[in-house]
């Protein structure tokens, strides 16, 4: 396992239990590499660590546990603008509204977050009487150090 068991368990974990999902070995460490992950990983980046951890893990095991983590709306799948030829990326659904910077020449993917956003969804939610759940963008540009 990535992590020695914890008397806590982590959310996305607390939340597929209380949801009657079975929790395998492989399935608690998929969910514990997508949670602790820093950065945005998509299905092969996500099988390689893990294989790490256990090397019986397949691929199939790979999208079968990322799909049900999506049709639970327990983790986001992200496209980053088409930037990467078709590669989806994956993070852990959070209720925090934020931007995905994706540089157009390195790749580099940066999270941006602002108290605009709630001064925009308030605007929002008057004129057009909308109520926004949840905030997400992607923005295509140049980053700090592709600008040099």
């Amino acid at each position: 396992m990535l992590v020695e068991q914890k008397v806590t368990r982590r959310p996305l974990e607390q939340e597929l239990i209380s949801r009657g999902v079975r929790m395998t070995a492989q399935r608690r460490l998929l969910v514990e590499i997508i949670q602790s992950a820093e950065g945005h990983l998509d299905a092969l980046d996500l099988w390689e660590r893990a294989r790490k951890h256990d090397s019986t893990l397949n691929k199939v095991t790979v999208y079968r546990t990322l799909n049900m983590l999506k049709k639970h709306g327990l983790v986001d799948e992200l496209d980053l603008l088409h930037m990467r030829s078709g590669r989806h990326f994956y993070e852990a659904r959070t209720m925090r509204d934020h931007i995905h910077l994706a540089c157009l020449r390195c790749g580099r993917i940066q999270e941006f977050e602002s108290s605009l956003f709630e001064k925009l969804k308030g605007q929002i939610e008057r004129e057009r009487r909308f109520r926004i759940q949840v905030v997400r963008v992607e923005a295509g540009g140049l980053c700090d150090k592709c600008q040099e």
